[in-house]
């Protein structure tokens, strides 16, 4: 039987090439994103930046943890807990001890965001001035890099500042150095300090008040020092998501061609049976030309993902999905597990193809009709049946139980393939009345070529399901991922348009200035709310540390100038002693007390004054300042009082806040650049995703159509013996072509939309209804690539054959 397939696969190449290169692009993508985890996971460790020269750096407790009956479990605080006094005290005995300050910097003409420390701490990164003096006044600074100059005046938040020195940019901020003295001003709460004394000393004065960070660990009072973990987590989720893809799309294209090249040679093995072979032997022909092709085909993805895998990684960093280090290294396990996942997808898509060869009978090797018969097997119906059932079960579970479960990206990634594998194996029911009812106008216009498009593309049940195929599971992932995306953000959009009813919003990157927010209080005929983010968290079930986004307002404020979807209670109930929740906590009911623990750590018992539904997880939960300790009021919400001049109102908020560098939005203003988008990040991600999803459908394409083309001679050859031309010949061949594609555009789009709709059933439920989405530009992009790609693959074999 070896011999055999080799000669077989030697005939016929062009019914294996769409296989052999849709399983080398399997194994090259297994190949990239084993060696891009494998090199995530050896991602050099960041050192320290601000603090790389500082002998000691004591950081107030930044970690909540909870003891519960299977051990202690943790979350980070919003910010860390100032040091102790005493702690402090005890430090100065043992050495200098140097208090450290950050917070935001608002100056006309620079070129980012800026951000302010006492110039003591400069020492310790550390800074060299290029040029001028350290700051002695308090309207004096020191900026890094070259966008200022000695000499110039900078108008900050804070007032004007004449720049006095200069000094070298490291790279990790655009830093403002201000005296010691106007910086505690500006920041009176200092969260870390340096201390130089011997690091064993000062732990144990120390003790167990604070962290004490020395070596590499002083990278953790650095700002956002997890970032780099945070980028090659969402990195490793990606390409997880586009490996999944990869493999769930090779196995149903190399089975779905596979399928198909054997139901085009059923006279080939007609003919094997009448010469005595038997049905173990056709299996095991099949067989052995699948193992040829798995074993050629991942080593050829082998070394593709060796010289693709450089390349992809260049692209992570450019686009910023990846750090700049971000490099592929030295790896050999991923080609391993790339080559021995590539063998089992080969063998596992002919399992079914191989037994339906060995079922051939001998008669048919005699037929000569070309109509297909038995397209939908019972094996195939009852697979089919079983996965939409298991898709359909699901989904009503998830509604009735979880429906926050539908809104999580792995959640709406996996559940289109599971809907995409029941209607391809299904598709043989549908394709018929599909073509009748595509073609039933051009059947209808003058002329033979309509009514032989229909009758063709129905009566090659097959033909027209193996290519309808990989057009549906384009259209449907491209529906179904940037569909969901869409209609989720539109949900929280309606549902932060809904509960905003000021007329004017007040912003500011790193906070509102205290005096700023006095001076918008006093404006006459605005009712003004300041909200500040803080953070609850929750023991659920006795064992489960649960972290909630918590906003601090004044519960009389906030009814004025927000709506809040309540579903018991009201917001004029909240006080120092309550607090609004929303319907994913453990208990909901109002009356209800909670013990909770504050954004500093502090352990409070509240009762719940109202509820919120659980919406699209954006609610959060609502407290008062006196239960958000140290949170910075970021946002004030205002409300022209009634009879008031809103022209005045708003010129009077601009003059207020414009001397601390606020913004004053209109609400629709604020909520367009607020509003929940897809951002480069994420759109670069699925770029990927759907990429792989088209190059797929494409080789799928091009291979089928190509063999199919390629069997037609017959039929060509007599349409030109009836008198058609060579162009009416080639138009009728195209004209199927894009018939066919657009049978499995119209199932890629069911598919979707089934998908979609179940999105917003569980949006709806979770009182946030905001009607399906589907991305109709995308899905005529993903379904023209295909048309132009199955009329090509269709045409040029026919005029090939046609000069024969």
């Amino acid at each position: 039987m070896l011999s055999i397939a080799l000669r077989t696969l030697r005939t016929r190449w062009t019914t294996f090439t769409g296989s052999f290169v849709a399983l080398a692009l399997g194994v090259a993508l297994l190949t990239v994103m084993g060696l891009a985890l494998a090199s995530a996971a050896d991602a050099p460790q960041r050192a320290p930046e601000r603090f790389a020269a500082a002998p000691v750096v004591v950081r107030g407790q930044d970690t909540l943890s909870v003891s519960t009956p299977i051990g202690v479990r943790g979350k980070p605080l919003p910010r860390p807990r100032p040091v102790p006094d005493r702690t402090v005290a005890a430090l100065r005995a043992l050495g200098p001890v140097t208090e450290d300050r950050s917070f935001p910097v608002r100056a006309e003409g620079a070129p980012g965001p800026l951000v302010g420390h006492p110039w003591s701490t400069a020492a310790f990164a550390p800074y060299a001035l290029t040029a001028g003096r350290a700051p002695r006044a308090a309207d004096e600074v020191v900026v890094t890099g070259a966008w200022a100059t000695v000499g110039d005046r900078l108008r900050t938040g804070h007032g004007t500042v004449r720049v006095v020195g200069t000094t070298t940019d490291r790279g990790f901020e655009r830093a403002v150095f201000h005296t010691d003295a106007r910086a505690a001003r500006l920041a009176p709460v200092s969260t870390q300090l340096v201390v130089e004394a011997d690091p064993g000393r000062v732990r144990r004065a120390v003790g167990d008040t604070a962290r004490v960070l020395t070596g590499n660990a002083r990278r953790l009072a650095d700002a956002d020092p997890d970032r780099d973990r945070e980028a090659v987590t969402a990195l490793n989720a990606l390409f997880g998501t586009a490996g999944g893809v990869a493999a769930f799309v090779s196995v149903f294209v190399v089975a779905s061609t596979f399928a198909f090249s054997v139901a085009q040679r059923r006279r080939e093995f007609g003919l094997l049976r009448l010469a005595g072979a038997t049905p173990g032997q056709i299996r095991r022909l099949v067989g052995a030309e699948a193992l040829l092709i798995g074993v050629l085909a991942s080593a050829a993805g082998c070394v593709l993902g060796a010289y693709a895998a450089p390349h992809l990684a260049a692209w992570v960093v450019r686009e910023g999905l990846a750090p700049g280090w971000f490099a592929i290294g030295d790896h050999t396990w991923p080609y391993h597990l790339a080559f021995w996942t590539g063998l089992p997808v080969a063998l596992g898509g002919v399992v079914a193809a191989s037994w339906r060869a060995g079922r051939t009978g001998p008669a048919q090797a005699l037929r000569e009709a070309s109509a297909d018969t038995g397209a939908l097997t019972r094996g195939r119906l009852l697979c089919g049946t079983a996965l939409l059932l298991t898709a359909v079960a699901t989904l009503a579970a998830a509604l009735l139980t979880d429906p926050a479960e539908l809104l999580h990206r792995k959640t709406y990634v996996s559940r289109p393939m599971l809907l995409i594998t029941a209607v391809a194996l299904l598709s043989p029911l549908l394709v018929r009345p599909l073509v009748r009812l595509i073609a039933w106008l051009p059947s209808r216009l003058p002329g033979a070529g309509g009514m032989l498009v229909r009758e063709n593309a129905a009566a090659a049940v097959r033909r027209t399901a193996s290519v309808a195929a990989p057009v549906l599971v384009t259209v449907a992932l491209t529906g179904s991922l940037l569909g969901a995306t869409a209609t989720l953000n539109r949900a929280q959009a309606a549902e932060q348009r809904q509960r905003t009813a000021a007329d004017l919003v007040v912003t500011a990157p790193g906070g509102l200035d205290p005096a700023a927010v006095r001076r918008l209080r006093a404006v006459p005929g605005a009712e003004v709310s300041v909200t500040a983010p803080s953070a609850v968290y929750v023991l659920e079930e006795g064992v489960a540390l649960v972290r909630s986004e918590a906003r601090a307002a004044d519960p009389a404020a906030l009814a004025a100038t927000a709506r809040l979807p309540l579903a018991d209670g009201r917001v004029t109930g909240l006080d120092d002693g309550s607090i609004i929740v929303n319907e994913e906590w453990e208990r909901h009911a109002v009356g209800q007390r909670v013990d909770v623990w504050l954004g500093d750590g502090t352990r409070r018992t509240l009762r719940i004054a109202a509820v919120m539904p659980a919406g699209t997880g954006d609610n959060g939960v609502y407290v008062t300042a006196a239960n958000a300790p140290g949170a910075v009021p970021d946002r004030a919400e205002v409300r022209v009082a009634d009879g008031a001049d809103r022209a005045a109102v708003t010129a009077a908020l601009r003059k207020a806040a414009r001397s601390s560098g606020e913004r004053v939005l209109t609400a629709d203003a604020w909520l367009r650049e607020t509003s929940p988008h897809t951002d480069g990040r994420t759109r670069a991600g699925f770029l990927l995703v759907l990429g792989i999803a088209l190059l797929y459908a494409g080789i799928a394409l091009a291979g089928t159509l190509v063999v199919a083309t390629s069997d037609r001679r017959r039929e060509l050859a007599s349409l030109r013996l009836a008198g058609a031309t060579r162009a009416q010949v080639l138009r009728l061949v195209a004209a199927e072509a894009l018939t066919v594609t657009a049978v499995g555009g119209v199932l890629g789009v069911l598919v979707a939309a089934l998908n979609l709709l179940g999105m917003d059933a569980a949006l709806r439920l979770l009182s946030a209804p905001a009607g399906a989405v589907l991305p109709w530009s995308a899905l005529g992009a993903a379904a023209g690539a295909c048309a132009v790609v199955a009329v090509v693959s269709a045409v040029v074999p026919a005029g090939l054959a046609l000069r024969r």
